[in-house]
């Protein structure tokens, strides 16, 4: 039985423009134990994915099940087995941090469970913020707090909505390490996220979508052997050639071309320095998970990539 089921979900919304639908018909499963990876430009309908599934929002058409559960006819059920990070700061500012867990605990009928709370706050670096009020805390330790309320209840699925947005990299380094041993213990992890090297290191398989369909599914190496070949990178000053321009995918002074060959880069960098510009620190390097993104979010409507199911 799979951990999360997506069963052809729709979402439409009313809006004073006209309906907008924000899914269409998304079909997929997670199998418990699975990394699993939700990529997407801004609005290709994670977070409404996500929403769903948490019991936030309800599908206009089609079914979620959490473990067998469907999350609108069995939501206490479905809802047990989640532990949700989302992606807003939501905190009560009238507790402590550990108050905070106490009362997330409660809310599922949770008691006796201090030793796994002093667990949490000492995985996740809270320990010596257990006493703090919520308000005290910095952005990031605000989130750290969040982690741990999703996971008082030791939820056997674990759904991370962009979780280390906007936070240090101690922080990140914290928290992958504390959620990979509990992915390593059985747990169940859905991640979406838009640092793009976080999910190719951490998951086993990938759902990109793309104005709310899914245009690709896939293990994650297998996603990265059907990009195009290598990638040229170099840094230049100046603008490039139109003609190359176009291919290129440029961040600052840094410019980055697909490279199928030898004789592609020698016309590369000869365009370059033919335009008068001096070329700097180039290197060929294999395609990421990044290119593959880019790849995939820029073909035509009717690209097919290999799905995965």
């Amino acid at each position: 039985m799979p951990a999360i089921s997506f069963q052809s979900v729709s979402k439409t919304y009313s809006t004073p423009r006209g309906p907008f639908q924000a899914l269409d018909g998304v079909g997929f499963d997670i199998q418990p134990g699975e990394f699993f990876g939700l990529l997407g430009p801004n609005g290709a309908g994670k977070t409404t994915l996500i929403s769903i599934l948490a019991g936030l929002a309800r599908a206009t058409g089609g079914r979620v099940l959490v473990d067998g559960s469907d999350v609108q006819a069995d939501f206490a059920a479905a809802r047990r087995k989640l532990g949700v990070v989302p992606q807003e700061l939501v905190f009560d500012p009238f507790f402590n941090v550990r108050e905070t867990l106490r009362i997330q605990s409660g809310y599922f009928g949770v008691r006796g469970n201090e030793a796994w709370i002093d667990e949490l706050l000492e995985s996740l670096g809270l320990a010596d913020k257990a006493t703090a009020n919520m308000r005290q805390l910095s952005g990031g330790m605000k989130r750290r707090v969040l982690v741990a309320q999703a996971l008082v209840h030791k939820p056997p699925i674990i759904v991370l909505d962009e979780p280390t947005a906007g936070v240090d990299v101690e922080l990140r380094q914290t928290l992958w390490q504390f959620i990979a041993r509990l992915n390593r213990e059985g747990s169940t992890v859905l991640l979406t996220t838009h640092y793009l090297e976080e999910a190719e290191a951490l998951c086993h398989r990938i759902a990109m979508l793309k104005r709310g369909k899914l245009v690709a599914l896939n293990r994650t190496s297998d996603l990265i052997r059907m990009a195009s070949g290598n990638v040229l990178r170099f840094k230049i000053d100046g603008e490039l050639p139109p003609a190359l321009a176009a291919e290129a995918r440029v961040t600052g002074r840094i410019v980055q071309l697909p490279a199928h060959g030898a004789l592609e880069i020698e016309n590369y960098l000869a365009a370059v320095r033919q335009a008068g510009l001096t070329v700097e620190d180039v290197e060929i390097r294999k395609a990421d998970l990044e290119d593959v993104f880019l790849e995939v979010m820029a073909a035509e409507q009717g690209h097919k990539w290999q799905m995965a199911v």
